[in-house]
């Protein structure tokens, strides 16, 4: 395999300012040749360009794996590395990839990469285990009418090893290391029914018996007219998805992963966070229809969380 090459992968948008402004708010750059067109009209470059070290992330596939835009290639590159685990060598270290850029970006220009399995070294031996080095080089292009133009290169290599130390013995080990369980809600005098409720299969959402105004979260005063004099009403659970965010990093135990959290709005028109289930991430919508559904986590913690709701 050594030697082969590997069709395009595209990049899902031009060269574009929106882009390049996010990133730099990111990576705290302030060079106004990346973000200020007045500027950049005053130099040689007659406009915007952008960061060099964007240039691998205009061909990332994004959120999801492996969803490059339609014609890119569906030849796995990274196959070599599959092989090498089958063969015994499941383990990862001393991964390093190296930038290197022709010329500056500029807007609207559409990129691609092709790759090239570079070079497959002996086997080494290292104090960690025995392995090999696997390094692909990533070419990227610029779209031209004249002719497709090289911009830059990715050089990535990564070490594929067998452990010294046996894979077996290594999760026996991790074998007796506690369960990690999610940690239980502070609970006061001014949140103790919501909890109760839960255990009940209840959603309780905290009234005030002065103005009738629901509120949640559960607070000692009402937001509105400052009364003490509360209680509860039972909800019906049913609502709508008024926003979420999908959790993918940092993976935190004991929760799966991705982990998509919504912003419910309830039919009584009170909004709470709870996690969402059932759901794909790449499926999930604002509007969608949803209703509660009461979880047990660890034998003794019940939470709310929204299901898409049943017709």
């Amino acid at each position: 395999m050594v030697g082969k090459e590997f069709g395009r992968i595209y990049a899902w948008d031009d060269v574009n300012p929106a882009m390049v402004r996010q990133w730099c708010e990111v990576m705290g750059i302030n060079n106004p040749l990346y973000t200020d067109p007045e500027y950049a009209l005053r130099t040689e470059f007659e406009g915007l360009v952008a960061p060099p070290a964007m240039l691998q992330s205009w061909c990332q596939s994004g959120l999801y794996q492996n969803n490059y835009p339609p014609g890119s290639t569906d030849d796995n590159p990274y196959g070599v590395l599959s092989l090498l685990e089958e063969q015994g060598y499941p383990s990862v270290v001393a991964v390093n990839s190296e930038l290197s850029f022709d010329r500056y970006l500029k807007m609207g220009e559409k990129l691609y990469y092709t790759t090239r399995f570079e070079h497959l070294s002996e086997e080494k031996q290292t104090a960690l285990g025995t392995g090999f080095f696997v390094t692909l080089k990533m070419t990227y292009f610029s779209e031209q009418s004249s002719g497709d133009e090289k911009v830059g290169e990715l050089l990535f290599r990564v070490f594929k090893f067998k452990p010294a130390q046996p894979v077996e013995a290594k999760q026996e080990k991790e074998s007796t290391i506690p369960t990690i369980k999610r940690s239980k809600p502070g609970i006061s005098d001014d949140t103790r029914f919501f909890w109760e409720g839960c255990d009940a299969h209840e959603l309780r959402i905290q009234h005030c018996q002065s103005c009738h105004q629901l509120q949640h979260p559960p607070a000692p005063v009402c937001t509105r007219c400052q009364s003490f004099d509360l209680d509860y009403k039972v909800a019906s659970g049913k609502g709508e998805l008024y926003s979420y965010v999908v959790m993918h990093y940092p993976e935190i135990p004991p929760f799966d992963y991705p982990n998509p959290i919504g912003l419910i709005e309830l039919e009584e028109g009170v909004r709470l966070t709870a996690g969402l289930v059932g759901m794909e991430p790449k499926n999930i919508a604002i509007g969608t229809p949803v209703e509660v559904c009461f979880e047990t986590f660890d034998g003794d913690l019940t939470l709310p969380m929204f299901k898409v709701r049943e017709a």
